[in-house]
């Protein structure tokens, strides 16, 4: 199963749409997960015209910085827990990667939004930064901001991939250029610990 992972869109703040690129790298994928601040959710429908959507509920979502609460949306919840080929993969807005203790602790977030069970995979957003890491023993997936990477101005910026078989998920970043996609350039980077 192949999952396309986006998060932090904020459209239309970012611009009206997003990117014709993105619908292009989705194109056959299973699941689209958004992680959050969406804004409007259009997009949620633009999406879905690709593949089923769930997203996380934000901050953008409820009405942060003066923006519009943004209605009930049954593909909207603060919290996901799938259950994909036997993995548990959590969709929320923000988890502490990195963990800042004593309070910001990925127990303390997993307790908070995933008391039936602890993930195998978490994917979220907020930072606008992607990131592939493991935190306490969860494969951890920030996809970035497609629109708004590291929080700069509108440009080009990030979406991710999932790829589930065999009980195993592989997470990847991909740039959005010009012309499409390229995988996002790690060089350097220890395989433990990619963040952008």
């Amino acid at each position: 199963m192949r999952i396309g992972l986006i998060a932090d869109t904020h459209i239309p703040e970012a611009r009206p749409r997003l990117w014709d690129q993105v619908f292009h790298a989705f194109e056959g994928v299973d699941l689209i997960l958004h992680a959050g601040d969406v804004h409007e959710f259009h997009v949620l429908d633009d999406l879905e015209r690709v593949a089923p959507v769930y997203a996380a509920r934000g901050n953008g979502e409820d009405g942060s910085a003066g923006r519009p609460v943004q209605p009930e949306d049954p593909r909207v919840k603060y919290a996901w827990l799938l259950d994909i080929e036997g993995l548990g993969i959590g969709l929320t807005h923000y988890v502490p990667v990195p963990e800042r203790p004593p309070n910001m602790l990925m127990s303390r977030w997993v307790e908070r939004f995933f008391p039936e069970r602890r993930p195998d995979v978490i994917v979220s957003g907020d930072t606008h930064r992607h990131a592939i890491e493991w935190v306490d023993g969860i494969y951890c997936v920030n996809p970035g901001s497609p629109t708004y990477p590291h929080h700069y101005d509108t440009q080009f910026g990030t979406i991710g991939f999932l790829d589930v078989e065999n009980g195993r998920a592989e997470a990847s970043i991909w740039q959005i250029v010009e012309d499409g996609i390229e995988p996002f350039d790690w060089e350097g980077v220890p395989p433990w610990k990619r963040r952008g």
